[in-house]
């Protein structure tokens, strides 16, 4: 009975966290949930790996200021991050606590007060 309402439980903060969650992989949105949904661990878990993505999405642009090989990195890094932020919002839409590679660990990391 305990495992019921537990699960339960997870699909109400799922649903009411999947909206804030969604925009968090859309660039500077990933702010969103980190400030609104707080209480929600669905939308500030896939809001903290949006905010990674969002730095390296920043990175990449400053690395794309060089010449020639900075070009190269930054068609590249678009299309990884793009390519991770559309399987993030699936994962999001399908209410799943998707793990992006490395970038889950980087996310783990950062304390939400």
């Amino acid at each position: 009975m305990t495992k019921e309402n537990d699960k339960k439980e997870l699909d109400k903060e799922v649903k009411e966290g999947m909206f804030f969650a969604a925009i968090a992989y859309i660039f500077i949105l990933c702010i969103v949930p980190l400030m609104l949904k707080k209480d929600n661990k669905f939308a500030v878990h896939h809001g903290k790996q949006g905010l990674v993505l969002l730095i390296g999405e920043i990175a990449i642009g400053i690395l794309g200021l060089i010449p020639f090989l900075g070009l190269i990195i930054f068609i590249i890094g678009t299309m990884l991050f793009g390519i991770l932020s559309l399987i993030g919002i699936v994962q999001v839409l399908m209410g799943k606590y998707w793990k992006m590679p490395i970038v889950a660990n980087i996310a783990n990391k950062i304390a939400i007060p």
